[in-house]
C-alpha cells in the first residue's frame, strides 16, 4: 500500500523542472526528498510538497518510488550502511583495542560528513513505522558493538574504567552527532580535522589518571 503521507527536511536551492515527464533521477529525487524531510520533519512532509519541491505531478514520483516510506528506507539505509560497513573493515577487527575504537571513531565523523542529510534524517527517526523501528534496531546494535570495542579497550587498561563503557560510548557519539546541528561542508574545517579533533578531545579526556589525580 502507497504511503506518501507527511514528512520535512532543508530547503534546497535547486531549480524546479516544468511539470510533465519526471526531469530527476532516482537519486535525484531521493535528495531532494531527504532535504524536504530534514528540513519539515519526515511525518510533517506529503507528497503533495515533495512534488510540489521538484515542479513534478505527484503520478511522476511513482515512476521512481513505490512510497514516501520507501524514499525513508532508502535515506537512513544510506546512513546506516556506511555506519556498519566501519564495524567490519580491518582497521575495526584487528589491533589494539583503543587503535580499533580510534579507527571507527574517526571513520564515523567522515560517514556522517559524507552522508550529513541522510545521517541527520538517521538522528530524528523516532520509531513511529516500521522503516523506523528498523533503522532504530540498526543503530542499537551499532551502539552495542562499539560499547564493546569500548569496553575491551578499557578492560586491556587503556582508558579509563571508572566510567561505565556504555556512558562513555553515549558521550563520544553524542559528540559525533552534534556536528549535524553546526557543521556545514565546504567551510574551513574538513572531515580529517574534525576527526583529529574529536579524537584529542574524546579519547585524550578518557586516558587513564595520573598516579594521585582522579
Amino acid at each position: 500500500m502507497r504511503d506518501w503521507g507527511v514528512a520535512s527536511l532543508p530547503t534546497t536551492d535547486q531549480a524546479a523542472p516544468r511539470r510533465g515527464r519526471p526531469g530527476y533521477t532516482r537519486e535525484q529525487v531521493l535528495d531532494v526528498a531527504v532535504a524536504l524531510f530534514n528540513e519539515r520533519g519526515y511525518d510533517a512532509t506529503s507528497v503533495s510538497d515533495l512534488a510540489e519541491r521538484l515542479g513534478v505531478s505527484k503520478s511522476a514520483l511513482y515512476h521512481h518510488f513505490a512510497s514516501r516510506e520507501e524514499l525513508l528506507d532508502l535515506a537512513v539505509d544510506h546512513a546506516l550502511a556506511g555506519l556498519e560497513q566501519l564495524l567490519d573493515q580491518p582497521g575495526a577487527t584487528s589491533g589494539a583495542p583503543i587503535d580499533r575504537l580510534r579507527f571507527v571513531l574517526a571513520g564515523a565523523v567522515h560517514v556522517l560528513v559524507e552522508r550529513l542529510p541522510s545521517v541527520t534524517l538517521l538522528l530524528n527517526v523516532r520509531g513511529n513505522s516500521d522503516v523506523e523501528r528498523r533503522a532504530l534496531e540498526r543503530r542499537r546494535d551499532f551502539d552495542h558493538r562499539v560499547t564493546a570495542l569500548m569496553q575491551a579497550a578499557q578492560d586491556a587498561g587503556e582508558v579509563r574504567a571508572d566510567v561505565s563503557g556504555a556512558v562513555a560510548t553515549r558521550l563520544l557519539f553524542g559528540m559525533v552527532n552534534s556536528l549535524t546541528e553546526w557543521y556545514r561542508p565546504g567551510g574551513d574545517i574538513d572531515a580529517d580535522t574534525l576527526a583529529a579533533d574529536i579524537l584529542h578531545v574524546a579519547l585524550d579526556g578518557l586516558g587513564r589518571p595520573v598516579d594521585g589525580q582522579s
